[in-house]
């Protein structure tokens, strides 16, 4: 995987984060993540790619990194938002607040993240018709890379995003994290204690993203 993020297509329109857990899906999908632009969700995983020779700062789709600064980005340049993700409950509470967060910002329709094959078809056929100029995505790891690279081979010539958990854990408050959390970067012990599927992510799937680095990382040394 040290060799996709190396020669990662940093032109490309399509952008996503991984984080350790993401890691091992990408893995797993190198010719999936080699069309996207790849940014740094977790400092973990930040500091290891430090130790490997990698020059990544921490990055994310919320509201302590790059959230503001597309929706800004935007509202000042009138672009077309499309958000795709998590439950329509979920995603109708999250828009509220991103509306009542960013005044003026043009957000031109949303969908939940589930549907059937034919229904993912005609969703794609939709969008290239309906041509957002901003889609985020918030379907969790490969399957919301698989939805933009697809919609990118249909011929939608937007920008798209990916935002992992964003959708679902804005659908309270746009502001997730304690601000002393943030800034001691504790946002994984937050949301280890707020949501079981991390706990079972930073028990389970950590130790064995700390084994699969090391390999890729002695792979990748020793070419």
């Amino acid at each position: 995987m040290l060799d996709i993020l190396k020669n990662q297509n940093k032109k490309s329109n399509l952008t996503t984060f991984l984080n350790p857990y993401s890691y091992c899906l990408a893995r797993k999908h190198k010719e999936l993540f080699k069309h996207f632009n790849i940014k740094i969700d977790g400092i973990l995983l930040v500091k290891f790619l430090k130790f490997a020779g990698f020059d990544f700062k921490r990055e994310s789709f919320d509201m302590t990194s790059l959230a503001p600064e597309i929706f800004n980005q935007c509202i000042n340049e009138d672009k077309k938002i499309f958000i795709v993700g998590t439950n329509q409950q979920n995603l109708d509470q999250t828009i509220n607040n991103i509306k009542d967060k960013f005044r003026g910002i043009n957000i031109i329709g949303c969908r939940n993240g589930y549907f059937t094959k034919d229904e993912r078809v005609e969703f794609i056929d939709y969008l290239v018709k309906l041509n957002p100029d901003i889609l985020i995505c918030g379907m969790g790891a490969v399957l919301q890379e698989e939805f933009l690279l697809d919609l990118k081979k249909s011929n939608w010539g937007g920008v798209g995003y990916t935002c992992g958990g964003f959708l679902h854990q804005s659908s309270n408050s746009l502001m997730y994290y304690p601000k002393w959390m943030d800034r001691y970067h504790l946002r994984w012990l937050y949301r280890f204690f707020k949501e079981p599927i991390v706990r079972k992510r930073i028990l389970i799937d950590y130790p064995k993203f700390l084994f699969l680095f090391m390999y890729d990382y002695f792979k990748y040394k020793n070419k």
